[in-house]
């Protein structure tokens, strides 16, 4: 492996600086970033990078074993339920599903302080 792919779900406040991040690391390609709201600025980050887009969050799930690590930033448990369920469904043992709050464990490492998260309720659903 020479890439770590990457996708990310929610391109807002949390996911658009991790993005960014991501971006400036060689040995990561990200695949794809989902958000709802299109003009989300993480939207025009992947796309000034040429990277998929999409409003349908399950679109990055669907890449099956074409993403290693799907990172999720929205804070909606919803989101995460439905990812565990379509990986069960299809058998996908390869992807993992990050949590938004390794994520900000991630930024805060990053920015030598701790960040803190859009999102209060954090908990692992």
């Amino acid at each position: 492996m020479d890439h770590i792919r990457i996708g990310i779900i929610g391109a807002g406040e949390t996911g658009t600086p991790l993005l960014a991040r991501l971006f400036e690391a060689p040995f990561v390609q990200v695949v794809g970033v989902a958000d709802l709201d299109l003009s989300q600025p993480g939207i025009s980050l992947a796309r000034g990078h040429g990277v998929m887009v999409t409003s349908d969050f399950m679109d990055l799930a669907r890449l099956g074993d074409g993403v290693d690590i799907l990172i999720d930033v929205t804070g909606v448990p919803v989101v995460r339920e439905s990812l565990r369920r379509h990986m069960q469904d299809t058998g996908n043992e390869h992807t993992l599903i990050m949590h938004e709050r390794i994520a900000i464990l991630l930024m805060s490492l990053f920015a030598g302080r701790l960040v803190q998260g859009k999102h209060d309720d954090l908990e692992y659903h």
